[in-house]
């Protein structure tokens, strides 16, 4: 499972880079660039509306195999629709539908990778949160690899970059093991209405969903106006960013590796609430960080508590969802921790940048009060599992 995440992360990172630079040297056009990204991303969000539905009804592990074969084939047509036709409107037409079909099929494959690593983390056991921290830094590492690869890729043609990218989704399809169904499902019995219903019934995810959710926001706001303070307010060079993300992805994986150790020595609460302190903290200092440096060692420290938080979700996630419509639930909560991201953009898009680390500082108290909440449920929700079995252990008499 792990190896077919990987090339399945690596390979959908790698036609997400390829789309927008692909448009940028086909057309030279930064504005038909930035409209390719939004046609790429756009499915995506339609994406999970099926995906879950698919996964339920079909079978995870069959979705994820048809996703990466149809991917494979497509991504190879628009490969050799660029060698014969390197430039124009055919050219452009065809990057564009690679980024609206990838960005639909890595979405479905997503969620049906997401429900086969629920489903091994439920049987798992107490080992619950090392395989969803396993899964955390595949995804983490296939976001570093993924650019790099492609740019290496790219120096010996587009053509190559997309046989690659071909490569690994076909190298997901034939390592994929077509597991049966589970529990029979009829057509139309699982939606995201049906995954949040269930998401409704179970509060204490519910809320520990809502923190991510808040959390996102002020990730986000920070992602979304790192240029605008890094090249605007400290006035640094577009080359800082890259380094600026670079250390903050090595920061987050190395705290996904440090999290699921830490779980299996303190336990997951105590775990949870050190990261959402540190998260809370760390979005607080972006915004009242005085120079490049100080926001630099900040920024790194959120995305890396981040990386905890995500381990902490996960593996709560596994372990609470029941098993009928796990795919359409986890549709839903992907749904809510990725509304953020787009909010935050627009949030930062319609405030002036006098005024961006004032909105900072609100996303992270807002942030600090919603995860609050959230694993004080999270303690009592803990504290009365324990209760139960020794109470049912008490004779009657």
């Amino acid at each position: 499972m792990y190896v077919v995440r990987a090339f399945d992360a690596v390979a959908s990172a790698v036609t997400a880079y390829a789309v927008p630079l692909l448009v940028l040297l086909t057309t030279g056009s930064p504005a038909l660039t930035g409209i390719a990204f939004a046609v790429e991303w756009a499915p995506r969000l339609v994406a999970f509306g099926v995906a879950g539905t698919l996964a339920d009804h079909f079978g995870p592990s069959r979705c994820l195999r048809k996703a990466n074969a149809v991917r494979a084939v497509f991504v190879g047509l628009v490969g050799v629709v660029l060698w014969a036709i390197d430039d124009g409107p055919v050219a452009l037409a065809a990057v564009m539908m690679l980024g609206a079909v990838s960005g639909f099929l890595a979405e479905i494959s997503f969620v049906a990778i997401e429900t086969l690593g629920s489903n091994a983390a439920h049987r798992s056991g107490d080992r619950a949160h090392q395989v969803q921290a396993a899964l955390t830094g595949i995804d983490q590492g296939a976001a570093l690899a993924g650019p790099l690869l492609g740019a290496l890729a790219l120096f010996a043609g587009p053509l190559l970059l997309l046989v690659g990218a071909a490569a690994l989704s076909l190298a997901a399809a034939a390592l994929t093991h077509t597991q049966p169904v589970p529990t029979p499902h009829v057509a139309g019995e699982a939606s995201l209405l049906t995954g949040w219903r269930t998401l409704r019934g179970i509060p204490v995810l519910l809320w520990l969903v809502a923190g991510l959710a808040a959390s996102n926001l002020a990730t986000g706001v920070v992602q979304a106006g790192a240029p605008v303070m890094v090249i605007g307010h400290f006035r640094h060079s577009s080359a800082q960013v890259g380094l600026l993300w670079s250390g903050a992805a090595v920061a987050s994986l190395a705290a996904v590796w440090g999290a699921q150790r830490a779980v299996s020595r303190w336990g997951i609460w105590r775990v949870g609430v050190v990261s959402a302190a540190v998260c809370t903290l760390a979005s607080l200092s972006v915004a009242v960080a005085s120079d490049f440096a100080a926001y630099a060692v900040a920024v790194a420290v959120l995305m890396a508590a981040d990386g905890g938080q995500t381990v902490i979700l996960r593996t709560l996630r596994a372990r609470l969802i029941p098993p009928s419509g796990l795919a359409s639930t986890l549709s839903v909560t992907i749904v809510l921790l990725l509304f953020p991201y787009p909010l935050a953009g627009l949030v930062v898009g319609g405030v002036p940048a006098d005024h961006l680390g004032e909105v900072m500082a609100g996303c992270g108290v807002l942030q600090g009060v919603v995860l609050t909440c959230a694993f004080l449920r999270l303690r009592r929700a803990l504290v009365a599992e324990r209760v139960a079995p020794a109470a049912a252990a008490v004779p009657a008499n």
